[in-house]
């Protein structure tokens, strides 16, 4: 009998949180049901929203939710469909828009008020679009490491090929470029790790992918909100063009900062500085008035 050693160090994850004092709820979201953590918060900014990226969770941002809980009003993570314990849509891996469409209901329907709308990877390239989808349900707008930006072709086709994952040494070799510095324990659980690589999620965004248009230079100007973009000196993942594209098309008013330290998940590898520099963000912004 096989153990699902990821479902149960999530689970487990997520009880320490309930008992932290996060509430572990589920909202329907048009034809969704979409689990999501809220915390409410002690301090005056505007509430903060968490999106994931490819193949991850809520359960990622575990290391921000306490630290951003004193700065705003509530925490709020979900789980994006067919992720963390979010169930999958029985007609199979949604797309990109429909993903999209998730988080921008989400934002207006549970969420309820303009929110500091942070995403991470995948989670940034959605963020993007729903804030050009619905502004009016986005106070600022955090962009970690995204994902979306126009690269050559060779370059895009590198970045696939590092996702498909058929044994551990090659899930192995994907998780190490995730990180400034891996930890040596996670690199313990690679066979989980390559079956979360290879979840239908995970391979039906990726196979949309490849016919997939970029951010278009319009999405990225027309973004009126406050925004910053944090992008790691340590980035291993995506082509480091990415964020030539994002200079290049974002307003002149979005603040970009390449961070010595880190790589392409600092939520889970330099929480502590992340948070600082969201906060300071967002103070500059007088969100806290």
């Amino acid at each position: 009998m096989s153990v699902d050693i990821l479902g149960t160090a999530n689970k487990a994850l997520r009880r320490v949180l309930v008992a932290r004092g996060a509430e572990s709820r589920v909202s329907d979201v048009g034809k969704h049901v979409v689990h999501h953590y809220w915390l409410d918060g002690t301090g005056r900014g505007p509430p903060v929203l968490l999106v994931h990226g490819l193949g991850a969770s809520a359960n990622g941002f575990y290391k921000l939710l306490f630290g951003l809980r004193s700065h705003f009003r509530s925490v709020v993570a979900l789980d994006l469909p067919g992720n963390g314990f979010s169930p999958s849509p029985k007609a199979g891996p949604l797309p990109l828009s429909d993903l999209v469409d998730v988080v921008t209901r989400f934002a207006r329907e549970v969420v309820g008020e303009p929110a500091f709308l942070i995403g991470n990877s995948l989670g940034g390239a959605i963020s993007v679009m729903a804030a050009s989808r619905e502004p009016k349900a986005v106070r600022a707008l955090g962009l970690v490491a995204p994902a979306g930006a126009k690269v050559a072709p060779e370059r895009f086709d590198a970045l696939m090929r590092s996702f498909e994952i058929g044994n551990a040494s090659q899930a192995r070799a994907l998780t190490r470029r995730l990180f400034h510095q891996t930890p040596y324990g996670l690199l313990l659980f690679s066979n989980e790790l390559a079956k979360m690589y290879a979840s239908p999620s995970v391979r039906g965004v990726l196979s949309e992918a490849r016919t997939l248009d970029f951010l278009e230079p319009a999405v990225l100007g027309s973004l009126a909100m406050p925004t910053l973009l944090l992008w790691g000196k340590s980035e291993k993942l995506l082509p480091y063009e990415s964020i030539d594209y994002f200079r290049a098309h974002l307003p002149s008013a979005a603040e970009i900062h390449e961070v010595a330290g880190f790589g392409h998940i600092p939520q889970m590898e330099r929480p502590k500085e992340l948070v600082k520099r969201l906060v300071t963000f967002a103070d500059q912004q007088g969100m806290f008035r």
